[in-house]
C-alpha cells in the first residue's frame, strides 16, 4: 500500500498511526521497538546516537546519503523476518531521530544496498526517489558495495556526501534555498512545486573525501540550482562558486 508520507517531514508516532490507519488496540508492542510489519509493508524507526526504547544503542549512522543500520539484537540473516526486510519486493518506510524527545523524520522508501551476516544483522539502506523530489545524480563517482543482490548492477552515483539528509537540512537552514551562484529560486519561478527544492554542492573535491569524512554543513556545503550544479562539474577539478559567478558576469 502507498502511504502519503513526505520526505524530510517530521512525524510523531501518533501521526504515523493515523496515516497508516492503525487501530488503538494495535499500537505499542513492535511499533515501539525499532521496526514492525504492517500488512505487507515494514516501518523502521531508527535512533541515531541515542538508545531506543529497548535500551539498545546501535551504531546507526550515515555513510554519504546511505543509512548504515542494525536490526534487533540477536538477529541473523536466515531468520524469516530479516529475509522479508531484505526482499526488494517489500516496501520499507524508514524514519530517523537523534533524540527520544523528538519526532521522527521520514527519509523515504528504503532499498537494501548491501548487508552483512552479523548478529545483529547490518544493512546499508539507499533510498528510492520515485517522485524525483531529490537532486538528480550525475555520473561522477562509482560507489562500491560489499554485497549485491543477484542480477543487480553496480550503481553510478554522485555527491553522496552532499545528500546526507541531516547535512542538507543544516545547509538549507543556514543559506536558504537560493542558488549561491546565480540567485535562482525554484519556488520563485515554479511556485509551490518548487518549494524547498535545491541542489546541494560540496566545496571539497570528492576525490579528497574519505568514507569517514565528517561534513560541516556551513563550511562544506552550498545550495545551488540544477543548472549551476551541472556547470560546476563541467571540468575536473570542478569550478569554484566564485569562478562560475565570474563566468556568468562575463557572459551577460
Amino acid at each position: 500500500m502507498d502511504y502519503q508520507f513526505i520526505r524530510g517531514e517530521s512525524y510523531k508516532r501518533r501521526d504515523i498511526y493515523r496515516i497508516v490507519g492503525l487501530s488503538e488496540d494495535r499500537k505499542g508492542g513492535n511499533w515501539e521497538t525499532g521496526y514492525t510489519r504492517h500488512e505487507e509493508d515494514y516501518f523502521l524507526f531508527c535512533n541515531m546516537g541515542v538508545a531506543g526504547t529497548t535500551g539498545h544503542d546501535y551504531n546507526n549512522h550515515f555513510l554519504g546519503d546511505d543509512l548504515v543500520w542494525f536490526a534487533k539484537s540477536k538477529t541473523k540473516i536466515d531468520q524469516p523476518e530479516i529475509k522479508k526486510l531484505i526482499n526488494p519486493e517489500v516496501k520499507k518506510y524508514i524514519f530517523i531521530r537523534s533524540s527520544n524527545k523528538e519526532p521522527f523524520k521520514y527519509l523515504g522508501l528504503g532499498k537494501v544496498k548491501s548487508f552483512e551476516e552479523t548478529s545483529p544483522v547490518k544493512i546499508i539502506w539507499e533510498f528510492l526517489d520515485d517522485n524525483e523530489l531529490n537532486p538528480i545524480s550525475l555520473p561522477e563517482e562509482v560507489i562500491e558495495t560489499e554485497k549485491y543482490f543477484e542480477g543487480s548492477i553496480k550503481q553510478i552515483a554522485v555527491n553522496v556526501y552532499e545528500r546526507n539528509p541531516d547535512a542538507r537540512q543544516k545547509c538549507i537552514k543556514h543559506y536558504g534555498v537560493i542558488c549561491q551562484v546565480c540567485g535562482f529560486s525554484f519556488e520563485g519561478v515554479y511556485g509551490v512545486i518548487g518549494e524547498g527544492y535545491i541542489h546541494i554542492h560540496h566545496l571539497k573535491p570528492l576525490s579528497e573525501i574519505g568514507k569517514e569524512y565528517e561534513i560541516e554543513p556551513k563550511k562544506d556545503l552550498r545550495p545551488v540550482c540544477a543548472n549551476c550544479h551541472a556547470m560546476i562539474h563541467r571540468k575536473k577539478p570542478a569550478y569554484t562558486i566564485d569562478e562560475l559567478k565570474s563566468i556568468i558576469r562575463n557572459n551577460t
